[in-house]
């Protein structure tokens, strides 16, 4: 690992893709958490979804992965920057190695990244960007983090009004265990990370999930229990799950990526050892009875 600056206390925390769900979490954990506002810099493609921060003090600046110029002094020596992964399936890698080497060149203390879970070893196809990321951010030399974050209770609970329309959860992950959390679970761990000793956090990979892995039958049982209406886990063959997705009107090469994902986590992708997000967040994490509640609310 290459020398760089160390961390300045009063240096800035850099949010890269503040403008997604989880980068905003982060800054609004920071921002609870007592760092001052003008020591944040959120960063975004559209900064117009940031002006509500700029008003609360935050700096706002454009960053656009598909723009090289934005990249152009984003960092200084001693920052600690996020790098909240983009959403691009496929283009993740190059955009994302545009920021390691502003980064490096910036001589930044520390760069977390939010990875997949197990990216190194799992087949799954989301995480083949990750999986590259991480080399590239290895080969670089960066003081880094890499955040393996697990999956969010919201890529299910999002779906409620469908599951509910429905009476099921299509799926074809069968008894598949997954350890999942909340976005604001994974979003306070990457808060952690980025305002702890920055040697307690340097050099180390986190695999973090939710405390107590479930499974898509636990998660139709916990939507029945809270909105009275029976929810089931329909399992399909994949080529079923396939063509369901597909006659539902989701892009067959999307569909086709939820399926994967399902097949993955039925090999046990998706299911995390230990307590790492919940020793990183000083609290358990957020249960499946809880996240499902949150949802019903929303959804009413």
């Amino acid at each position: 690992m290459s020398t760089t600056s160390a961390a300045n206390p009063n240096g800035s925390i850099v949010i890269v893709g503040a403008t997604g769900h989880l980068g905003r979490l982060v800054v609004e954990d920071l921002l609870d958490s007592g760092v001052d506002a003008g020591r944040i810099v959120a960063t975004g493609r559209n900064t117009d979804k940031l002006a509500d921060l700029a008003e609360r003090g935050v700096k706002v600046r454009r960053l656009d992965f598909d723009d090289p110029e934005t990249l152009d002094g984003a960092f200084s020596a001693g920052d600690r920057v996020l790098l909240v992964s983009g959403s691009d399936v496929g283009q993740r890698q190059r955009q994302h190695q545009g920021v390691i080497d502003a980064a490096v060149a910036a001589g930044v203390a520390q760069l977390a990244y939010t990875s997949g879970p197990k990216a190194d070893t799992t087949p799954m196809i989301l995480a083949t960007d990750h999986r590259l990321t991480e080399e590239g951010i290895k080969a670089s030399g960066v003081p880094a983090t890499i955040l393996r974050n697990g999956w969010y209770f919201e890529n299910y609970t999002d779906q409620l009004g469908t599951y509910l329309e429905h009476g099921a959860i299509l799926n074809s992950a069968g008894d598949a265990r997954i350890s999942a959390a909340s976005r604001a679970d994974f979003a306070a761990a990457a808060a952690a990370v980025l305002t702890g000793p920055v040697g307690d956090h340097v050099g180390r990979v986190y695999e973090l999930g939710g405390d107590t892995a479930i499974t898509l039958t636990d998660l139709a049982a916990a939507i029945t229990a809270a909105t009275g209406q029976t929810v089931v886990s329909a399992n399909l063959p994949p080529a079923e799950h396939l063509a369901a997705l597909v006659g539902a009107g989701v892009p067959e090469a999307f569909a086709g990526i939820l399926v994967d994902v399902d097949q993955a986590a039925a090999a046990g992708a998706l299911e995390v050892e230990g307590h790492a997000l919940s020793t990183l967040i000083g609290r358990p994490t957020t249960s499946l009875a809880d996240a499902v509640a949150a949802a019903t609310t929303a959804n009413t």
